[in-house]
């Protein structure tokens, strides 16, 4: 029980310290999330911003969130290891 303590607790820091950046549209457009794929910050640059065309930034937002998601599910799986092999735990990407 202790082990699984431990295991959720460093987890949890990782998913609140790990910070992943996703891209799209050659940087016009960053997200930055944590481990937990909450979005800490966005940025867009001026040039994605066309009044004439929104669902490009539309896409492009959806884009890097995506890129971002991804990065982050890789580097908690770095974390992690194999801190969670042979525990079949359904929700759990370990």
């Amino acid at each position: 029980m202790k082990q699984a303590q431990a295991m959720q607790a460093k987890l949890a820091e990782a998913q609140g310290t790990l910070r992943a950046e996703g891209t799209a549209g050659g940087e016009l457009v960053k997200v930055t999330v944590n481990g937990a794929k909450e979005v800490l910050k966005i940025s867009i640059a001026k040039e994605a911003m066309d009044p004439e065309d929104p669902s490009m930034l539309e896409d492009l937002v959806l884009a890097a969130f995506k890129d971002a998601s991804q990065k982050a599910d890789e580097a908690m799986a770095k974390v992690t290891g194999g801190m969670g092999a042979g525990l079949n735990i359904p929700g759990l990407k370990i």
